[in-house]
């Protein structure tokens, strides 16, 4: 009995950990000990709307703790909202989103399977889409659905009161948008449903419905903070250009998690590592005291990052090219390489050979001295590259060969 109370507060630990809100923490903890007492599973539900092909870390957040749940007897409800995509979800938007095709739907559907089982257990997971049971519903079922709400209520979320206020146009179809998602908890009969805390609202619809549909049970919310990019400051984005890709290559996924602070690193630890918060705690003590180096500390989140979306050994090969590049000063055994017509300059080849996005960007670059020719820095912003062979760089990690001719 012991034993099995001593499991209950070490799940309910490792649940709670990182979340930003929880609500409802009572029934969790409930579910939790039906399944250390009696082996009885419950249900968690995550839906991902398919707008664009390829996930990064700050995704993965919300994966991370669905393989927690897994871990003390959850099936994962992994719901694609191959439907409500077509809408497009509304939240933080300050104008009507434009909808997806239903090619492009299927096309990132099947890249986020592909890509989610690096950290799901596919055999604890139900892959659900929900154009199954909304499709079915038919306009009849449809106008039932938005009886259960109200204009008024609709209106007190922020974004909307927001565009509201300012006369931003809002689509009806953008009401609808969190009624759907509520539904899915309605027809899953989900027990959780966890989400970013830029879901709330959205999240606490499908407790509101599973009530207004009378089906026996109101879901708990678990709420995930927005992970931070690279620079540490605003959320992982690719539009920001502050991300790391699941699909990036090895040895570009452990660079970047090198790339960010020693104090973000803990947050990353904490978000995404599978390492106990007694391991993790253990880590600052010893960075703390002085015992671990916190280099030593990044590079074994790096490795640990890297070898969940890849293998153990690309990991080890990832360190080592790293290690080879940046505490040796050689050049990566494989690089990019590139033909270019000659003379050009050395902003426009940067951009051509992909290791720069503009021209303007290059030359910010040359002026803070971070751009290298054959490992010599460049400064002059004007160079012209003449006919020969160059390796050119940006950065740490930013490498290209080229032959000018």
């Amino acid at each position: 009995m012991k034993e099995r109370e001593n499991m209950l507060k070490e799940a309910l630990r490792e649940i709670q950990r990182g979340s930003a809100e929880i609500i409802d923490n009572q029934r969790i903890e409930k579910l939790l000990s039906a399944y250390f007492n009696e082996g009885k599973s419950y249900t968690v539900k995550a839906g991902f709307d398919p707008t664009a092909p390829d996930l990064h870390l700050g995704h993965t957040v919300l994966l991370q703790k669905l393989a927690t749940f897994q871990k003390y007897g959850a099936t994962i409800q992994f719901l694609i909202g191959d439907f409500t995509a077509q809408i497009g979800d509304p939240t933080g938007k300050s104008a009507t989103r434009k909808t997806l095709s239903a090619t492009q739907i299927q096309e990132n559907a099947k890249s986020y399977k592909e890509q989610v089982f690096k950290i799901l257990d596919s055999e604890k997971t139900e892959v659900v889409f929900n154009s199954e049971w909304i499709n079915p519903l038919g306009a009849s079922g449809m106008l039932s659905l938005t009886t259960t709400y109200n204009v008024a209520r609709m209106l007190e979320r922020d974004d909307f009161d927001k565009r509201y206020r300012s006369g931003t146009s809002i689509s009806i179809s953008e009401f609808i948008y969190p009624l759907l998602q509520g539904y899915d908890s309605v027809h899953l009969q989900s027990d959780i449903e966890i989400g970013g805390t830029d879901q709330k609202f959205n999240l606490l619809m499908g407790r509101h419905l599973q009530r207004a549909y009378e089906i026996g049970k109101e879901q708990s919310v678990l709420m995930m903070p927005i992970l931070e990019g690279l620079d540490g400051v605003q959320k992982m984005s690719k539009s920001l250009n502050n991300y790391i890709g699941v699909a990036d290559e090895p040895n570009d996924m452990f660079g970047k998690v090198l790339s960010i602070s020693d104090e973000l690193m803990w947050r990353y630890y904490e978000l995404l590592s599978s390492k106990t918060l007694d391991e993790i705690s253990m880590l600052k003590i010893g960075v703390n005291n002085g015992t671990i180096h916190p280099k030593k500390v990044k590079e074994d989140l790096a490795s640990e990052i890297t070898a969940r979306f890849h293998s153990q050994d690309e990991a080890k090969n990832a360190k080592i090219e790293f290690d080879n590049v940046h505490s040796k000063s050689q050049i990566p055994t494989e690089i990019d390489e590139f033909n270019l017509d000659g003379p050009i300059w050395i902003a426009k080849a940067l951009v051509e050979c992909n290791i720069s996005p503009s021209t303007s960007q290059s030359r910010r670059d040359i002026k803070q001295g971070a751009v290298k020719i054959d490992q010599e820095k460049v400064f002059d912003e004007q160079l012209q590259l003449e006919a020969g062979e160059y390796v050119l760089q940006v950065g740490k990690r930013k490498f290209a060969k080229v032959r000018v001719s």
